[in-house]
């Protein structure tokens, strides 16, 4: 059995973890305002999860969109959880540097999106009214454990999943005394379509309904932080400690092999 939440809004709704998060969520009472850019997709996980008896209201919108998924947060009247899902990948391990086009965008889904998404969410539950357990709602940040690594093959994945971390995890205190609850999410290696390009042993990898499962504990715990699996988060943790030059080459392995967690 997973927590329920009421009324949860998740950004890249449409596959992945966010499709995972969206049907742990439905049922009888549920009501999912679920985000994403491929409408066929969106409306796919938007009928399996009114299958299950949720109340669902899909929008097809990119959270780069600071004024439309503002809107759309504003417009979907009290929220219990809000989940800042939407994510991409340049990729993993490849030998070329990515482009300057691969950077930005990158960092626009990962980084602006996250902020788009959450800062409008804070705002909005600023004015709700505080629940039975002193929660005006929660809003959970989609991060990775490669944001405790900077690896060669994905430079902007990890920086701005490491961004992402640390903004949640450092506003979150703040937030806290205005009864609104962050928490930040760093999976390892999930079973999605941005995983499935990877070329090289994933350890640790587990479905996305396990994923989703575990996420939404640790949400409902009131976690500062949920990071899965524990081991491959204090791996990534010692790896990224290590002075730069050392780091790079245990990362940098031969055929494009780097041991990089991506969600």
């Amino acid at each position: 059995m997973h927590p329920s939440f009421g009324a949860v809004l998740i950004t890249g709704a449409s596959s992945g973890i966010g499709r995972a998060l969206a049907v742990a969520c439905a049922g009888p009472g549920a009501v999912l305002h679920l985000g994403g850019r491929d409408e066929a997709r969106l409306a796919a996980a938007a009928a399996a999860c009114r299958a299950l008896g949720a109340n669902v209201r899909a929008a097809v919108l990119d959270v780069r969109d600071a004024e439309a998924t503002a809107a759309w947060i504003e417009g979907a009247g009290r929220l219990d959880l809000v989940v800042a899902n939407a994510g991409i990948s340049a990729g993993t391990g490849d030998r070329r540097p990515e482009t300057a086009a691969q950077t930005r965008a990158v960092f626009g889904t990962n980084l602006e999106g996250m902020l788009n998404t959450a800062l409008p969410a804070m705002a909005a539950m600023a004015g709700q009214p505080v629940g039975p357990d002193g929660v005006r709602g929660r809003i959970a940040v989609i991060a990775s454990i490669a944001a405790f690594v900077a690896a060669p093959g994905a430079p902007a994945y990890c920086a701005s999943k490491a961004a992402a971390d640390a903004w949640t995890v450092g506003v979150a205190a703040m937030a806290r005394r205005d009864g609104i609850v962050l928490t930040s999410v760093c999976p390892g290696y999930v079973r999605t379509a941005m995983t499935a390009r990877n070329r090289f042993p994933m350890p640790g990898l587990m479905d996305a309904d396990r994923a989703a499962g575990i996420i939404l504990r640790g949400v409902a715990a009131n976690r500062r932080r949920v990071v899965f699996p524990w081991w491959m988060g204090l791996a990534a943790r010692i790896v990224g400690g290590l002075p730069p030059r050392v780091s790079s080459a245990l990362l940098s392995m031969p055929e494009g092999k780097a041991p990089l967690a991506e969600s």
